[in-house]
């Protein structure tokens, strides 16, 4: 996706906003996908492969044990970077800062003989319950929704993160299954994480659907694993994890201590269901076939490639060709909750936006805010969507500057 143009309507004002951003721009749409993904357009280098007709992506699979009961896992990002290279993941530096001092049970610590994170026998410290059955009931806009209930949840001492012994490396690795089979990848999921399309323990692979999703304007990929929302968890379809919560720190992003990364979603973009402008959780929830993921729904697989995502927008990425800004990647995302003015919205000009210094210089003007009107801030939702890959050509650098104020 190439930025469309700005016209400057006036001069920076007491907000902080550029006066470029005094009304939302349309992007060019999106561009639908299919084959197989170039490997050269991958984060997770370890990736199998990535069926972009589906949206599914191939990982290798671990085995590892809580109380003696079988765990299955990912590794997805590492806060070392030589390590990042010989695992095929990706670099991710402030996962260290996840734990202690600010919240020690936002890291688990696990036992193994290997520095390498699954290449020897792992010992969890917690596990999942995927027994519960993921259920969505749409409010009359979409979002809010009257009910929503988790597919999965956390139990005692689990955290998607990972430190071996009394090491300082965070890994994160998910676990995605429990039990030694048979796998139900049907919409239950009762051993599965709600996105396990397929699960292969001769193999050791597991097919994960992924999210297509914006990031400093390009089109990118991906994967969602948990959150600290019992909402956010089930429209993510990820395992409820209440303790990411006290991750550090909300509202700041850009803080090297800190273990977040900023990422938007949009309560009241376009609707429709090829619409290229679609964009937000209304979208999502009302323009996709109701149900749970299985290759048994392939309405639902093949709407949500189509466009039916929510196409939420990242602060950072990886390729950022700052070091100090693409350092700041992380996978634990600090959830905002957008909502555009009414008027904008009776203008028709709530259009998808794939930058989030755009979407904080319009938030600047009040022309996006908090559901409610509050200025736009943290939901204090902490979201873990290590990225995957990008449509086209990688994010390089930021689209907008950062305004002065939030």
């Amino acid at each position: 996706m190439a930025l469309a143009s700005f016209s400057a309507c006036d001069d920076d004002d007491a907000t902080g906003a550029d006066g470029s951003y005094a009304r939302p721009q349309q992007f060019p749409a999106f561009q639908p996908l299919t084959g197989q993904l170039d490997r050269s357009k991958l984060t997770i280098t370890s990736a199998v492969s990535v069926n972009l007709d589906q949206n599914i992506a191939r990982l290798p699979l671990f085995r590892g044990t809580y109380n003696g009961a079988r765990v299955w896992f990912v590794r997805t990002d590492v806060s070392d970077s030589a390590t990042s290279v010989a695992a095929g993941i990706n670099f991710a530096p402030r996962l260290a800062n996840a734990g202690a001092p600010v919240c020690p049970p936002c890291v688990q610590t696990a036992q193994t003989t290997n520095a390498m994170l699954g290449d020897a026998a792992v010992q969890f410290a917690g596990t999942v319950d995927f027994a519960p059955m993921r259920v969505v009931t749409p409010g009359p806009t979409g979002f809010p929704t009257l009910a929503a209930q988790p597919g999965s949840v956390a139990g005692p001492g689990y955290s998607d993160l990972v430190r071996i012994g009394t090491g300082t490396i965070v890994w994160n690795a998910p676990i995605v299954a429990t039990g030694n089979g048979p796998f139900d990848v049907s919409e239950l999921h009762t051993n599965t994480l709600d996105r396990v399309m397929a699960i292969d323990t001769v193999a050791m692979t597991v097919d994960l659907q992924f999210i297509r999703a914006f990031a400093h304007g390009k089109d990118i990929f991906y994967l969602t694993f948990g959150s600290s929302g019992a909402l956010s968890s089930t429209l993510e379809r990820a395992t409820f994890t209440p303790v990411m919560g006290t991750t550090p720190f909300p509202n700041d992003d850009q803080n090297p201590l800190g273990a977040r990364s900023g990422i938007v979603t949009f309560t009241n973009g376009k609707r429709g269901e090829f619409s290229p402008d679609a964009q937000g959780l209304a979208h999502v929830i009302l323009d996709n076939p109701a149900g749970n993921l299985s290759l048994s729904r392939p309405d639902i697989l093949r709407s949500l490639a189509r466009g039916g995502d929510a196409h939420n927008v990242l602060a950072t990425f990886p390729t950022l060709r700052d070091a100090r800004l693409r350092r700041l990647y992380s996978p634990m995302w600090d959830l905002m909750i957008a909502e555009w003015s009414a008027d904008v919205v009776a203008r028709g000009e709530n259009f998808a936006q794939p930058d989030f210094n755009t979407i904080l210089q319009l938030a600047a003007r009040g022309l996006i805010t908090n559901p409610g009107g509050a200025p736009l801030s943290s939901a204090n939702f902490q979201v873990n969507c290590p990225v995957l890959g990008f449509a086209d050509t990688a994010p390089v650098e930021d689209l907008a500057p950062r305004p002065t104020t939030r």
